[in-house]
């Protein structure tokens, strides 16, 4: 496997052997940036100066016997831009923050450096993070990897793409809707949506049930590495779980014998059959690994599950978003301000939390005789890089579908202590990869891990190097 394409753990077992050096490595995904940025657009900034810094401490610690090592010592990582540094600037793909600096840095952020990691750039997002795919008047479109024409999906898209394209080892993000898990599945990643409460954030979202800052990866290892990072309790963050919940190295002969719930719609979502047959492949993948698998119902319907989202949305994103922008809604992104919209005409915040709990019942019941729940990532094969009308439709199996419907990560954001896991799981007839979610009871986290490697294991896809893509770093897009 190429350099830049190495998981955070086999990276770390190299350094560990001296067969390959923190700067070696940060060589090559500096290399591999040069050669495919101009085609992916996933970087707001590279941080290079302090990134050999950091590499050179690094290595001089793996060479030094009895050198204390972080749990990140030494592998490339790059932040999602939304998660502040102090003294950087925090612009969230908007011209309404444009050069704003950051005062404060981020917890995860923080833990990140701490433990060693070797942070080199900033990842691109939608502006406010209010879109399933990336582009923005400040940063310009960022295009997947597989297939520069389509999104690597949202809001942490410019992390999925860098991942896949090879700009990186580790990424972070942060997930309300989907910001996670969507661009996951589009690039063919390990990302996981954490339970409310279990990583730090900060005010306002870090009290919104919905929202929750996690790790991507290449590998289910990779993510459960940057995870242990990241989670525990923080002396800023009141709604932070303790104590810190400590995964252990993901074993797949631990998934024998656990029970999965296959639900392929949601209820009522349409899928597209591309999506289906690798969803039901992923499931046919865990059966041989020895988990029993069966099909299920829920009484779940978009119509619902969208209307409790937007009553939360104006409560809190939505009305964030409002008044930043008071009187200057002409700088916004025509996504953004359809965002603000919905949000403002949404029914009540209270009326959404009974919704909330109507929504909870069935699943919470449902994993009352199984370990978790397996479906889709997204319904669709993906969405145009520059996918510009967000009161469009796009057409999915025959019905005629907002993007949020295609997304079926929302639920289990409405539902926000659960645990989601979203891995891939093929690869759709236009090139983009296809992902489905391991949904797991509240706060168990590592069960959907333990599923997650028997999967990775079982399907054998993502765990070969073939697996990547190969960028045309001088298509004209």
């Amino acid at each position: 496997m190429e350099l830049h394409h190495l998981t955070a753990t086999k990276a770390r077992e190299l350094f560990d052997s001296k067969e390959l050096s923190p700067v070696e490595l940060l060589d090559a995904v500096v290399a591999r940036t040069a050669a495919v940025e101009p085609a992916i657009n996933a970087l707001t900034e590279q941080m290079l100066e302090l990134a050999y810094d950091a590499a050179r401490a690094s290595q001089e610690r793996f060479a030094t016997n009895g050198a204390t090592l972080g749990a990140l010592e030494g592998i490339p990582l790059l932040l999602k831009e939304e998660q502040p540094i102090a003294g950087y600037t925090a612009e969230e793909g908007s011209l309404l923050a444009k050069g704003n600096i950051a005062e404060a840095t981020h917890p995860i952020v923080e833990r990140i450096f701490a433990a060693g990691a070797v942070v080199h750039g900033r990842t691109t997002t939608p502006e406010f993070c209010c879109a399933g795919y990336t582009h923005s008047k400040l940063w310009g479109v960022t295009r997947n990897p597989w297939n520069l024409e389509m999104t690597p999906g949202g809001s942490s898209g410019g992390s999925g793409a860098a991942l896949a394209a090879g700009e990186t080892i580790l990424a972070t993000g942060s997930d309300i809707g989907g910001s996670i898990r969507i661009p996951a599945s589009f690039n063919g990643l390990v990302g996981f949506k954490p339970p409310f409460g279990r990583v730090p954030g900060m005010a306002p979202f870090n009290q919104d049930t919905y929202c929750a800052d996690g790790p991507m990866g290449r590998s289910v290892a990779d993510v459960a590495m940057l995870q242990n990072v990241i989670a525990g309790p923080h002396h800023t963050d009141q709604a932070s779980v303790r104590p810190a919940y400590v995964l252990g190295i993901p074993k797949a002969e631990a998934a024998q014998g656990m029970r999965v719930a296959l639900c392929v719609n949601l209820g009522d979502y349409a899928i597209e059959p591309a999506v289906e047959a690798n969803t039901r492949a992923a499931a046919e993948a865990l059966r041989n690994a020895g988990v029993t698998v069966d099909e299920v119902t829920l009484p779940w319907t978009r119509k619902q599950l969208v209307a409790t989202a937007w009553a939360h949305f104006g409560g809190i994103m939505g009305a964030f978003i409002s008044e930043i922008s008071r009187g200057q809604q002409k700088l916004l992104m025509p996504y953004t301000r359809s965002f603000a919209k919905h949000a403002a005409e949404a029914g009540s915040f209270a009326e959404g939390l009974v919704s909330e709990a109507e929504l909870y019942a069935p699943l919470g019941k449902l994993l009352e005789s199984y370990d978790a729940l397996l479906c889709p990532t997204n319904a669709a094969q993906g969405l145009a890089a520059d996918f510009a009308d967000p009161e469009g439709t796009i057409e999915i199996n025959g019905q005629q579908v907002s993007w949020l419907e295609s997304a079926l990560t929302l639920p289990f954001n409405v539902v926000g202590r659960v645990p989601v896991l979203a891995v891939p799981s093929g690869i759709a007839p236009n090139g983009v990869p296809t992902g489905v979610q391991i949904v797991g009871r509240t706060y168990d986290d590592a069960t959907v891990f333990t599923l997650g490697q028997a999967l990775e294991e079982s399907l054998g896809l993502w765990n070969k190097a073939s697996w990547w893509p190969q960028v045309n770093a001088a298509a004209k897009v």
